[in-house]
């Protein structure tokens, strides 16, 4: 099987450069014998710099550049010459990266604007010269500074995807069809479970050139946040979504009660998810008779909205923008 071009989590090690060392060079020339001190300062060392690239999508790029390190900046001269800032290194992530201490875990940054640059490691300074020591009492210094060292340390790199609307369902609930028909986007589509595997996003367009970004997130199954199916991989896409957009087919024994489960897995994963506005889905309702609808109907809440689709039939579709554009703009 062809391994997939959507990674969202890199583990890496960075090293910035070490500062260059000041000079302790005392001016001589053929009729200035004792001439004052002239050492330069040394240069910076470079820096590993992340910025946020939206045209990129995945981390990919990442995955196999296990260590990155900068160059060292170089020492002073004499005749008060600095030396050369060591190169910085430039990492281009995708918008929606969280980057975390790799020992600690704990979130040092999150980068989501495009261009948006942090210095994950910052590249030593240079020592002073020996010029900045003179005084009235020390005419001569003979020492300088050396250069600091650079930052090291491994890092982990999480990617998040940046979307509107998120798609929250059971395998086979119909989101991958949904996404194919109402987008541009052409995500796999068959009938058994867990046939998407990595998010796939897609431009929903609106009335008067209006449109909004929806993301297929994998299907969650009973026991995902502990880890089930493909579990917690794959729940921290949601976090970034605007509102949620819950998909649960007709045809399952009880509507209700499997988007209940949903909302549970949601919960327990991070209970803040529950804030965000949703919209409830019933997939497939070409299925189903007016009967069976009128039932599952009677069984959901009035404060939730919901609308009764069919995307290979085209059923619901324009209601459903209608809804997803309501909760976007509330």
């Amino acid at each position: 099987m062809a391994e997939s071009n959507f990674i969202d989590y890199v583990r890496i090690f960075c090293a910035s450069g070490h500062g260059g060392a000041g000079s302790a060079h005392l001016h001589r020339a053929k009729y200035v014998p004792k001439g004052g001190p002239d050492g330069g300062d040394g240069g910076r060392g470079g820096h590993i710099i992340l910025r946020v690239n939206p045209q990129l999508w995945t981390l990919i790029h990442l995955r196999y550049r296990k260590v990155v390190r900068a160059d060292n900046g170089g020492n002073g001269a004499e005749a008060l010459k600095r030396g050369k800032n060591g190169a910085d290194i430039v990492l281009e992530v995708p918008q929606g990266v969280v980057v975390k201490d790799a020992e600690t875990e704990e979130v040092i940054t999150e980068l989501v604007e495009p261009g948006q640059e942090y210095i994950l490691c910052q590249g030593g300074k240079g020592g002073w010269g020996n010029d900045h020591f003179k005084s009235a009492t020390n005419q001569t210094p003979r020492y300088a500074q050396p250069g600091e060292e650079g930052q090291e340390g491994w890092f982990i790199l999480e990617l998040k995807v940046l979307a509107d609307v998120g798609l929250v369902g059971f395998p086979n609930a119909g989101k991958s069809t949904l996404l194919s028909v109402i987008t541009s986007a052409k995500p796999k589509i068959a009938n058994y479970a867990f046939t998407t595997l990595e998010p796939n996003l897609g431009i929903v367009r609106y009335y008067d050139d209006r449109s909004f970004v929806m993301a297929d997130i994998p299907g969650i199954i009973e026991g995902a946040h502990e880890g089930k199916g493909i579990g917690m991989r794959f729940l921290r896409h949601i976090e970034r979504n605007s509102v949620l957009l819950f998909m649960v087919a007709a045809d399952e024994p009880d509507v209700m009660k499997g988007y209940k489960i949903l909302l549970k897995e949601l919960e327990e994963y991070n209970p803040e998810l529950l804030v965000k506005d949703r919209v409830l889905a019933i997939t497939k309702m070409d299925l189903i008779d007016e009967k069976q609808k009128a039932k599952i109907e009677k069984k959901i809440p009035a404060d939730l909205p919901h609308v009764f689709i069919s995307s290979v039939a085209h059923l619901g579709l324009e209601e459903l923008k209608e809804e997803l554009w309501k909760a976007l703009n509330k």
